[in-house]
């Protein structure tokens, strides 16, 4: 359905769960793509992984809060390829502690991984996408962003702050013809969601009116929209894909 061809695509937090899906969707659609990871042992994995699938990538594992690091690798892609068309900024952790429980390192680690890499790597990718006058910009957040959670307090804070981001970039960076949006993902059957109990799992699949949890393909589908020229007319936009889960 999707034809990236020459298309140069950036995905942090490539290397599993919804991030490796929407990798492997891209390299299918003949783009070229790049993937993040926290180690050097996960992005080799996760490289192999689509070899064996008959795909190639490339990957690098910077720390996503070093802005300086973070820049040196991107100057290389952009020697590499001479152009980024996609930046996918999917890496993040997830919350669930009371709030008695939380402590202030514990927010700190929650926000910095899921909105301060982020404006790293954004901010490290947009003098480039500038320099063309084109670009898309897609980010990950979620359904407890819009409805919170009831406990975990650093994520949907986290992930509503990702939704200001994407809605502020979306106005400041339109002159230049960048798009910016985000997808909020539902209940997806990651690890953790296909680890959990029978007993818990239907209890979830009765709050989603849809009547099923959501694939990694879902929330993968979603981003090709978004970074195709069929959405050429969709910016700041905070795209729910959570089969109409609303609570």
């Amino acid at each position: 359905m999707f034809d990236f061809k020459d298309k140069v695509v950036i995905i942090t937090g490539g290397t599993r769960g919804i991030g490796y899906e929407t990798t492997l969707s891209f390299c299918k659609a003949n783009a070229n793509v790049i993937i993040f990871g926290s180690k050097k042992e996960s992005i080799d994995e996760a490289l192999s992984k689509i070899k064996t699938d008959g795909y190639d990538a490339i990957g690098y594992y910077p720390n996503l809060l070093d802005y300086d690091e973070v820049l040196k690798v991107i100057d290389e892609i952009y020697l590499k390829y001479k152009r980024i068309d996609i930046l996918i900024n999917n890496a993040g952790i997830s919350a669930n502690q009371k709030i008695e429980d939380t402590t202030t390192s514990d927010f700190e680690k929650v926000v910095d991984l899921n909105l301060v890499a982020m404006f790293n790597v954004t901010k490290a990718v947009c003098k480039y996408m500038k320099d063309v006058n084109n670009g898309v910009i897609l980010n990950t957040s979620s359904l407890v962003s819009i409805y919170g959670q009831p406990s975990g307090v650093a994520y949907p804070a986290s992930k509503f702050a990702v939704n200001g981001l994407t809605k502020s970039l979306a106005r400041e960076l339109a002159p230049f013809n960048i798009r910016v949006n985000a997808v909020a993902p539902g209940i997806i059957k990651t690890d953790m969601i296909s680890n959990l109990p029978k007993e818990v799992i239907e209890p979830l699949i009765k709050t989603i009116p849809l009547g099923r949890i959501g694939l990694p393909s879902d929330i993968a589908n979603a981003f090709m929209f978004l970074a195709s020229d069929l959405a050429s007319y969709i910016t700041g936009v905070i795209l729910q894909v959570d089969g109409a889960a609303r609570n």
